[in-house]
């Protein structure tokens, strides 16, 4: 899933099992795995040694049980339904599905979004200035991660990727809609004259 790592690696718990006491950590990430949804527009800003200062703005619809829908726009769009993430590119109009637990092995940080639990598997968590959450790595080659939030809602994630690229995501305007999405909202319908990359 390279292309994965690309879109939530360089460019997106229920209870973490972590070296820091639940005392130690914010009172945002403490209610933040209890949010039954969160919608927000988001922007991620890359700066790297190669490719210079690059922004690319999104959307994003989050629900309790694995699901998610991030539209960048224009580009790719990724949507979980729990068990499955199909990461589908409008401009080759080629789609890949992955079971989702494999995904979030794959791509720690997309574990931040749908699989907090797994997080200590790969990290140790412990509070930081101004109400963040550090996450350090516990294997090599994944990125020390900085989280923030507020009132149990997440605003921003900082990472450095593994091409030495500093990575931010900040979602604007976080909120909790008052109502659940629509079933379809997590469901991938592919375009006509998609192709599948690997059997869908």
């Amino acid at each position: 899933m390279s292309g994965l790592r690309k879109v939530l690696g360089a460019g997106l718990g229920l209870v973490l099992a972590c070296a820091a006491s639940a005392g130690e950590l914010p009172g945002w990430w403490r209610a933040f795995p209890g949010l039954a949804r969160m919608e927000c527009d988001f922007v991620q800003d890359s700066d790297s040694a190669v490719f210079g200062k690059l922004s690319r703005k999104g959307h994003l619809q989050l629900a309790k049980g694995g699901r998610l829908r991030v539209a960048y726009q224009p580009g790719l769009l990724l949507v979980a339904d729990g068990r499955t993430l199909v990461q589908y590119d409008p401009q080759a109009r080629t789609a890949q599905s992955t079971p989702l637990r494999s995904a979030s092995a794959d791509s720690p940080l997309l574990a931040v979004l749908l699989d907090p639990a797994s997080l200590g598997r790969f990290y140790t968590a412990k509070g930081g200035p101004d109400d963040s959450l550090e996450l350090e790595p516990l294997q090599q080659g994944l990125p020390r991660v900085l989280l923030t939030g507020r009132n149990g809602l997440l605003q921003r994630i900082q990472w450095t990727d593994g091409t030495g690229a500093r990575q931010a995501i900040a979602f604007q305007d976080a909120r909790v809609p008052p109502r659940a999405f629509a079933s379809a909202v997590f469901s991938f319908q592919a375009p006509a004259g998609t192709r599948w990359l690997g059997k869908p």
